[in-house]
């Protein structure tokens, strides 16, 4: 508890200070830190990254050491109520690039009856600057509705994005593509038609970069200059992900089918972290579903991890976040919401042991917020980086329980 106390009044006392002085104090402290370990003599690099394609600094054992410090992260014996409210104060400041209450408007420009549901095509503001296109599922009847927010992964497949999670219509090509995708990751099935069959309201929308919010041509190697442009612009790409994502919650909460107090998140691989990213930052989702994202910083940041191809990496690259909150972390800011993260024991992308860790960590918080038994984790042993039919039937079956759903 006291060592809580004295981060809150570090972190008050901190931003009282101007930036300029904060600055100068931070470059004498980090002077003065390593005065004695400071090499002399005529010795010098004559390499400092270890390949072109990775392009790691060779003294990233360094860095890790000392500029990770994960200042606001989450320790035992720390007041839940006081942390989540420091935490997520940073994380939002961090991750949200500016507030947008702009109104959404939505209009129907098509829909299919799909038996028990009606499938749609609903376009609304999710920003100042974006009118997009979504899909909506909602079941037949008066409601309201336990509802689903289902966010796609990166997969660089950038023709499709909400039509990876909920089957689109009236579009051969992008159809094709994303029954293609279904096969690949998802035994097949369109996860979001598979919970609307269950009775839940489904919205699947497209981040920036995928689907109607593409162009053309736009490939892996296209990231680097729109996360550049967008930094020059005052905001970041993973950023207005974030903010996007957070719209979405609140426009599908509001919707009149839609029970507020039953709202999941439900992402694969990018989409697992935007979806405990949403939890963790928005009222509006009450349950998370997380497959196939979830590790420690440190423990991704290594030699050959996919997090430092660079390209994909600036669709969840908040800068900073390192000083203070590690991945499970943020996520855990989500507590005492229920929550469910599944990861592949034979997943080359997150370390087993690196999701362990994150996983203890989840834990430890969520028991100190007496709510245990809200926090579902698995590593399937012998999945890998997927989203199969068994590992999405226990998913929701355990989204049901949470939102007492038939019973």
């Amino acid at each position: 508890m006291n060592q809580l106390i004295k981060t809150i009044l570090m972190t008050s006392m901190i931003t009282l200070i101007s930036s300029a002085a904060l600055a100068h104090s931070t470059a004498v402290f980090a002077h003065s830190t390593y005065d004695n370990d400071a090499p002399a003599g005529p010795d010098y690099v004559t390499q400092a990254i270890d390949s072109p394609d990775n392009s790691f600094p060779l003294f990233y054992e360094k860095l890790k050491a000392a500029r990770m410090p994960y200042k606001l992260a989450w320790h035992d014996g720390y007041s839940p109520e006081l942390w989540h409210s420091l935490a997520k104060a940073k994380a939002q400041e961090i991750i949200l690039p500016y507030q947008d209450d702009t109104p959404f408007n939505p209009m129907v420009i098509d829909q299919i009856d799909r038996g028990s549901y009606i499938a749609q095509k609903i376009v609304f503001n999710i920003s100042h600057e974006s009118r997009v296109l979504a899909l909506m599922l909602t079941p037949k009847g008066s409601g309201p509705f336990p509802a689903a927010l289902f966010l796609h992964d990166h997969g660089s497949r950038f023709d499709i994005g909400k039509e990876k999670f909920v089957e689109t219509w009236g579009d051969d090509a992008r159809l094709s593509s994303s029954r293609e995708w279904a096969h690949r990751y998802f035994t097949d099935r369109f996860p979001g038609d598979e919970l609307a069959k269950r009775g839940y309201v489904v919205l699947s929308i497209d981040a920036l970069g995928w689907g109607d919010r593409s162009v053309a041509g736009f490939r892996t190697d296209s990231q680097q200059a729109l996360a550049s442009n967008l930094f020059n612009l005052g905001t970041s790409f993973a950023g207005i992900i974030a903010l996007d994502d957070l719209r979405a919650a609140k426009f599908l909460a509001n919707r009149p089918q839609v029970d507020q107090s039953r709202v999941a998140s439900v992402g694969f691989s990018m989409g697992a972290f935007r979806s405990w990213q949403v939890a963790a930052l928005s009222e509006d989702i009450t349950a998370s579903v997380v497959d196939s994202w979830m590790g420690t910083m440190k423990g991704l940041m290594v030699p050959g991890n996919n997090q430092l191809k660079g390209q994909s990496a600036f669709t969840m690259l908040h800068p900073y976040m390192a000083r203070y909150l590690d991945y499970p972390d943020v996520a855990a800011i989500a507590a005492p919401k229920p929550m469910l993260v599944f990861a592949g024991g034979l997943d080359p992308l997150f370390p087993v042991d690196s999701v362990q860790n994150a996983f203890d960590k989840l834990h430890r918080v969520w028991r100190a917020n007496g709510a245990e038994d809200k926090l579902h984790t698995q590593i399937w042993p012998n999945k890998g980086h997927i989203f199969t039919a068994d590992m999405q039937d226990a998913a929701f079956n355990w989204l049901d329980q949470q939102f007492a759903v038939n019973q």
